[in-house]
Order: structure tokens, then C-alpha cells, then sequence
């Protein structure tokens, strides 16, 4: 199946604390991949987070489950973990659902990674999704965090809103479509 590229959305840091994708998110594609590429916060140990809203809806608050493991490793290899992470799981939630550790904001600190989200604009079952991202840990640390769930709602999805838990974005995401 090929990628098509839907959408790019650039950010500079410096205006930005949001990426929304509020068109093209429809029953062309069944699943639908977001690339986080060099995405450098502004304030430091701050995570990208993700929510949705059904369609005509608005506020990003839609309910999810979602879970969370990790790896990490420090720059040191003073220590190396392999881990579940229940403070970043939603259950029934209806948060911005964390997609990274604390990423830092230093020259050398940022993340990229990837999210899948499966058939949104289907009306009869719940939006699967999964994420995968790395990032440098503002204490010299690589994660390698692996995030996967549901969005409990059986209406279509057609917004998509990232942002950082604190302060503005600075980097890329593109949307693709698959099919």
C-alpha cells in the first residue's frame, strides 16, 4: 500500500501551541500516519500529547484507553530500564494523551516518532490507534516510548490536535494516508 502525503505542518516555536489537522481526515483512507519529525519544544521536560473530536464536535476531549511502556537508556550507561508506565495510561480519559517523556529543550534535545490511527472515519466501532516515538530526555536520557488505545466513540473522527504539554511546538508533523 502506498503513503500519500496529506498535509505538512511546520512550526517555529515561537507563535505556535498547536498542530491541528481539521480537514482531509475522512473515508478516502483507512488509516491515517502522523510523522513527528524534530519536534523541539520551547519549555523544557515537556511530553507531545494528541486528542481528537468526533466529527462536529469540537474541545478535544473525546474518551480514551490507552496504555504506555518504555525503554530507556542514559547517555552515561549508568542506566538502562525496560518498563510499563502507568502514569501515562487514560482509562475512560478524556485528557491529551502523552505521547513521549520529558523531552528537553536544549540545541541537542528533541523527539520524532510516528501515530497510526486506524479507519476514523468509520461509524460503527471505536478509533484503534498506536504510537511510537524517541526522544531525549532533558536529564540525558534516550526513550523509546510505545503508546497504543482507543478512542471510545463510534461517530467519525475528523480533527486531530497535537501539542506539548507546556509552552510551543517548533518542528514538523506531516499526515499521510494509506491505501
Amino acid at each position: 500500500m502506498a503513503m500519500t502525503l496529506i498535509t505538512t505542518n511546520s512550526h517555529s516555536g515561537d507563535s505556535d501551541a498547536t498542530s491541528s489537522f481539521t480537514s482531509s481526515i475522512d473515508s478516502t483512507y483507512k488509516l491515517y500516519i502522523f510523522k513527528f519529525i524534530n519536534i523541539h519544544p520551547q519549555t523544557d521536560e515537556t511530553e507531545l500529547t494528541f486528542q481528537v473530536n468526533a466529527s462536529d464536535a469540537t474541545g478535544y476531549n473525546e474518551t480514551m484507553t490507552t496504555t504506555c511502556f518504555r525503554a530507556h537508556h542514559s547517555e552515561d550507561d549508568s542506566t538502562t530500564a525496560l518498563s510499563y508506565d502507568d502514569s501515562r495510561d487514560q482509562a475512560q480519559g478524556t485528557s491529551f494523551q502523552k505521547l513521549s517523556s520529558q523531552t528537553g529543550n536544549g540545541a541537542d534535545e528533541n523527539l520524532s516518532g510516528t501515530l497510526w490511527l486506524f479507519n476514523p472515519s468509520n461509524t460503527t466501532y471505536v478509533k484503534h490507534f498506536y504510537a511510537r516515538t524517541n526522544n531525549y530526555y532533558s536529564e540525558n536520557h534516550s526513550y523509546d516510548s510505545f503508546i497504543s488505545g482507543y478512542i471510545n466513540e463510534t461517530t467519525g473522527i475528523d480533527d486531530v490536535q497535537f501539542k506539548m504539554s507546556s509552552g510551543n511546538i517548533n518542528g514538523v508533523i506531516k499526515m499521510y494516508g494509506v491505501g
